[in-house]
């Protein structure tokens, strides 16, 4: 389903809505909206610890990067943390749902609907998120919007490509990858698979690489994010990766290629493994046509090689595969959902106000 920006801005402006789209993830989170803007955030929200605190930012609450650089003065929230609502666990206080409705009221505010304008929104979220926390969704949207409708990310991916029938799609974020079989209708709960083998995961088996090569090199989580956001590859030729780490406080040089290389290849195994699952529960007449119409997306996609990487193990285990990386890994999610925005019905949309 396509739709025509010069008449759907012209609709939206007379019945008073604008429509968005938001990609609701564990690292980051993105909007596109019919009005034209677009923008994305770290899925960080910080709440100053104490009074120092809150003179030394001057404000309530900090979001994305920002809160994240000035995280020691802060409670730091992460809202979904691998493809859930961290508030729905047990053990949770309130300030999560409060992180949570904050985050959501921050990227509707930087899509710049205006004053009078009514807010039809439909959230994209980790298709476990969608399956199990629905309710806890839409919690953390009442403050924010008027009308929403909840699908899962890799679903949002697929309707924005128009890749509706016979295809695969791998989104891989940063708490979870996401694998969902697209056949022409809305995806059920039988066609998504969800594994934790995604960004964060990568993040932790670059720390045991570093440590077992290099034990005395000091870093953080959020170093070894940064680094990898910046590096990361599982490409063969790929060398000269080097970085610098702290040992007993003085910068050192270290070539960190074969760690990095080895962190991020280990993410392959696990996906083809689900799409194999998803395939082998196929329609056989169809399997092969799954295969050869594979998309990657979300932020786990840019590591160098990856789509070549998961064809090639694809190939090896199940025979054939071809892999298509999304051009746009960033807003893939949000430009999907605005497009389900615009075409889905009224009855399908669940109001959120009197």
């Amino acid at each position: 389903m396509e739709t025509t920006g010069m008449s759907d801005e012209a609709t939206n402006e007379e019945q008073g809505i604008v429509y968005l789209g938001i990609d609701l993830g564990t690292s980051r989170t993105s909007v596109s909206a019919s009005n034209g803007n677009r923008e994305t955030i770290e899925s960080f929200v910080g709440y100053p610890k104490d009074p120092v605190a809150r003179k030394l930012l001057g404000r309530d609450v900090l979001f994305g990067e920002e809160a994240r650089e000035k995280r020691l003065s802060l409670r730091l929230h992460r809202p979904l943390a691998h493809g859930v609502l961290t508030f729905n666990e047990e053990g949770e206080d309130k300030e999560s749902l409060q992180a949570a409705q904050d985050l959501v009221r921050e990227i509707v505010a930087r899509a710049k609907p205006r004053a009078d304008e009514l807010v039809y929104a439909v959230i994209g979220v980790p298709a476990q998120a969608s399956i199990h926390n629905k309710d806890a969704i839409l919690k953390a949207a009442r403050e924010s919007v008027d009308s929403v409708m909840l699908c899962s990310e890799p679903f949002a991916v697929a309707y924005g490509q128009n890749m509706l029938d016979d295809a695969l799609v791998i989104d891989i974020g940063a708490g979870t990858v996401d694998l969902c079989r697209m056949h022409g209708t809305m995806p059920e709960e039988s066609d998504q698979l969800t594994m934790t083998s995604a960004g964060d995961f990568v993040d932790d088996e670059l720390a045991k690489e570093i440590t077992a090569a290099y034990p005395d090199a000091q870093h953080t989580k959020q170093m070894l994010k940064a680094i990898k956001e910046k590096h990361s590859t599982v490409e063969p030729e790929a060398t000269g990766i080097v970085v610098q780490l702290p040992v007993n406080g003085k910068p050192t040089d270290f070539d960190i290629t074969d760690c990095l290389k080895a962190a991020c290849g280990r993410i392959v195994p696990p996906i083809v493994e689900g799409l194999g699952k998803l395939i082998a529960t196929f329609d056989p007449e169809f399997q092969e046509r799954l295969k050869g119409r594979v998309v990657l997306a979300g932020g786990g996609s840019m590591i160098k090689g990856l789509d070549r990487a998961i064809e090639a193990y694809m190939k090896e285990h199940l025979g054939s595969g071809t892999v298509v990386r999304l051009e746009e890994p960033i807003y893939g999610g949000a430009n999907g959902a605005l497009n389900i925005a615009h075409d889905m019905p009224e009855e399908y949309w669940t109001e959120l106000r009197d």
